[in-house]
């Protein structure tokens, strides 16, 4: 089984891509979090107080810094462990947003989630899964992309040899066969 996590050299140039994503994420966590935080609201309130434009209870604020600091522990660890994180939490943001959608309303809504919130966590969610996702999965992956690599190790022997200039070659080898019938 190939784990591509195993792949990706420390010093890839995708590990900055992650990283960015990473920071960038939890500095606008990091914000909403202080921000509510600051305004001393209820902590399990489930109307919330406005924080931004969005509702926000204690609790909210307090996951939020939390996510904040996780994603920036991803930062600094960088490479695979920083895509990783961002896929996953993009995943849970999602799911929240969902979630929050489904329970807004209700006595059931202890994150105190509007519908402000969850449009940001969707958009948060997406973010964040492209910026995990970026230079990982894709249908064309290039000849020296490690993940390229860890899926093909067969076809990334032959590549390697390749001048760099040559595009020529490189596009001849990337057809793909017709299939036989028998």
């Amino acid at each position: 089984m190939v784990r591509l996590q195993d792949h990706l050299p420390a010093d890839h140039r995708l590990g900055q891509v992650y990283r960015w994503g990473s920071i960038l994420s939890a500095l606008v966590l990091l914000v909403f979090g202080l921000a509510g935080l600051l305004d001393d609201i209820p902590f399990f309130s489930t109307r919330g107080e406005h924080v931004m434009g969005m509702s926000s209870n204690g609790l909210l604020s307090v996951t939020s810094i939390v996510v904040a600091v996780f994603l920036l522990v991803a930062a600094r660890v960088g490479g695979n462990f920083a895509s990783t994180a961002n896929m996953l939490m993009g995943a849970v943001f999602i799911l929240a947003g969902l979630l929050g959608l489904a329970v807004m309303d209700t006595k059931a809504n202890f994150l105190a989630f509007g519908l402000a919130n969850v449009f940001f966590s969707f958009v948060v969610g997406l973010v964040m899964m492209t910026f995990g996702m970026y230079g990982r999965v894709n249908l064309y992956l290039p000849y020296d992309n490690p993940y390229y690599q860890a899926r093909h190790p067969e076809a990334a022997e032959p590549h390697e040899a390749l001048p760099e200039s040559s595009l020529a070659a490189r596009s001849k080898l990337r057809t793909i066969p017709p299939k036989t019938t028998a």
